[in-house]
Parts: C-alpha cells; sequence; structure tokens
C-alpha cells in the first residue's frame, strides 16, 4: 500500500483519538464534508437497495417499473428545484430552446441515451443480468478516463495508465473467453460517456438539463404503464404500496446524490462513487447470480484498476489537505 494511503488512515486515526479524548465540535468546513459523506453513502445505499426492490414488484415488468418511476420521480424532482432555486436553470433551457428550436433534437437525443440506462438498471435484476450491469459501473470510471483521453486530450497519470493497464487485462480476458463483453455491460461502460460527452456539447450539463431528459422521458414511462398489466394491482394488492415507495427511494437517491456533489471536494465525490457498484454486485449475489470460475480473470483485473483509481484519489485528498493547511 503506498505511503500516502497510510499517510491518510494514520492521519483519519490520529484525530479520531482526539476526538475521543477532547471531543470538540467540527468546523463549518468538516461538518458539511460529514454531511457530504453521508448523503453520498446514503444515495449508493438507496440505489442498491432500488436494484433490489425491482424483484419485490412482480408481475411487473423492467418497462412498468421504469414507467412507474419516471413519472413518481420528475414531479419530485421539480418540487426539489422549486425550492432550491434550481429551477431557474429550467426556465433558463427553455429560453434557449425557445430561439434555437433544433436544440432539442439534441436534448431528445440526450434523454433517450439516459433513459437507456434508467431501463436496464430497473430490467436487469428480473432477468437475471444484474452482475453484467454491475460490470459496467466498475468499467465505467476507466471508460471515462479512456474518453477523457480520447475526446478532450486529457492527460493520464501514472495510476491512472496502471488502472488501464489493468482494465486491459480483464477486457482482454473477456474477449478471449466470449468473443465479446455482454450487450449490457457495454451499454452501460459506453453509453454513459457518450451521453456526458452529449449534455457538455450541448452545453445542458446542469439541472435544468436532467430535468428536461427526465421530462421527455415521460411519454415512453406512460406508455410502458399503458400497455402493462391493468390488472396487475388488483392480482397483487402489494403493488398499492410498492410503487409509491419506489417514487420515494428514486428522489431520495437523485436529491442525496446532487446535494453530496455540491457538498463535497470533487476527489472525494469520486471515491464515493465506488461504492455503489460494489453494492450492485452484493445485490446480484443476493438474488442468486454467480460469478463462474472462468469470469474471475475478467472480474479481478477490473476491480483492481479500480482499487488502483482509489488509491489516486486518496492521494489527491492528502495532497489537497496538505495544501488547505499551508
Amino acid at each position: 500500500m503506498p505511503a500516502e494511503i497510510l499517510q491518510l488512515f494514520s492521519n483519519l486515526r490520529t484525530r479520531l483519538r482526539t476526538f475521543a479524548v477532547h471531543p470538540a465540535r467540527p468546523s463549518i468546513k468538516e461538518a458539511a464534508v460529514y454531511k457530504g459523506v453521508v448523503l453520498s453513502v446514503m444515495a449508493s445505499v438507496l440505489f442498491a437497495v432500488m436494484y433490489f426492490y425491482t424483484s419485490l414488484m412482480t408481475p411487473l415488468t423492467g418497462e412498468e417499473i421504469f414507467g412507474w418511476r419516471m413519472l413518481l420521480t420528475v414531479p419530485c424532482a421539480t418540487l426539489f428545484m422549486l425550492v432550491s432555486g434550481d429551477w431557474k436553470l429550467v426556465r433558463a433551457l427553455a429560453g434557449r430552446i425557445w430561439r434555437q428550436p433544433l436544440l432539442v433534437f439534441g436534448i431528445l437525443l440526450s434523454s433517450l441515451l439516459l433513459g437507456a440506462q434508467l431501463l436496464i438498471f430497473m430490467w436487469a435484476p428480473l432477468h437475471g443480468r444484474s452482475l453484467e450491469v454491475s460490470l459496467g459501473y466498475f468499467l465505467l470510471p476507466l471508460t471515462m478516463i479512456a474518453t477523457g483521453r480520447i475526446v478532450y486530450g486529457e492527460h493520464l497519470s501514472h495510476l491512472q495508465k496502471i488502472a488501464a493497464s489493468l482494465a486491459l487485462i480483464g477486457v482482454g480476458h473477456e474477449l478471449w473467453r466470449l468473443g465479446s463483453f455482454s450487450w449490457e455491460t457495454l451499454l452501460v461502460a459506453l453509453g454513459y460517456p457518450l451521453y456526458f460527452v452529449l449534455r457538455r456539447k450541448l452545453k445542458t450539463d446542469n439541472l435544468g438539463g436532467l430535468w428536461f431528459d427526465m421530462l421527455f422521458m415521460l411519454p415512453i414511462g406512460l406508455w410502458f404503464i399503458a400497455n402493462g398489466n391493468p390488472m396487475a394491482a388488483q392480482d397483487e394488492p402489494k403493488l398499492y404500496f410498492l410503487i409509491p415507495l419506489l417514487g420515494i427511494i428514486s428522489a431520495s437517491a437523485l436529491i442525496s446524490y446532487i446535494l453530496s456533489s455540491r457538498i463535497l471536494p470533487f476527489s472525494l465525490f469520486g471515491l464515493l462513487s465506488y461504492v455503489e457498484p460494489v453494492l450492485l454486485v452484493c445485490v446480484a449475489l443476493l438474488l442468486g447470480e454467480s460469478i463462474g470460475r472462468d469470469e474471475w480473470l475478467t472480474y479481478l483485473p477490473i476491480w483492481l484498476a479500480v482499487v488502483v483509481l482509489v488509491i489516486e484519489g486518496a492521494r489527491h485528498m492528502l495532497a489537497q489537505r496538505r495544501r488547505d493547511a499551508a
């Protein structure tokens, strides 16, 4: 383990001991960071709960669950933005659309890309494909690094190069084993970078753009609901409780994620984003899926690559602390 990581844990242990002997009120900045960490972990836990939650909502299909999620999340997100003062971003983007009508087509494509991600998230646990989707989320930080290098000419650090090399071992093994990755893994690992690049190109990479993305998904969600089983709730009365709770979980996860992104330093926020794929693997195993003996050489190098990125993030955090203390 690098000396920087040992130093980080040593500093944390010293601070905990000091707090135990001389408990003091944390500074406003420290309190905000603690709050941000709690919100980020809460968001990851809620997303993992939602991943498992879909298995409880039978006989609804993944498409119907996606529809209900959109129908219930959009009003909650709207209320949050009105209260937080972010509604001005929606008004500003609406003004741009009025002046540039062709922008609608770009936002429709953006909405389609995000909708595909949200749909597969609801669909995978019902079809025994949770591990494939979770692998996509593990690959996502690495494909984001590759996107930054290829699209924006960003330079890779030494540790990022090591992480990329480890990931290539896992990718190479999967290509040797099957000839390709599963389409679910590729959709997550490649779809999200494409979505983020498009949003940056359209200059809709803010809450206003996200709101319009979700708004344009609503008709598709309503279509899924309308073409589903109209007697499902009558046949399974539990759905009268589970469907509204889905909206609460989804909205709470989204709001916690947004709030944590505003509070936390970028490096710490990035580190905590690795909590979610770990939890998704746990959910997949809980649902009865398993990693085959011939799949370990795919998963282990990719997991090690993520560990390397975590180490790099910890080094950046430690360096930032030293600069702040100087």
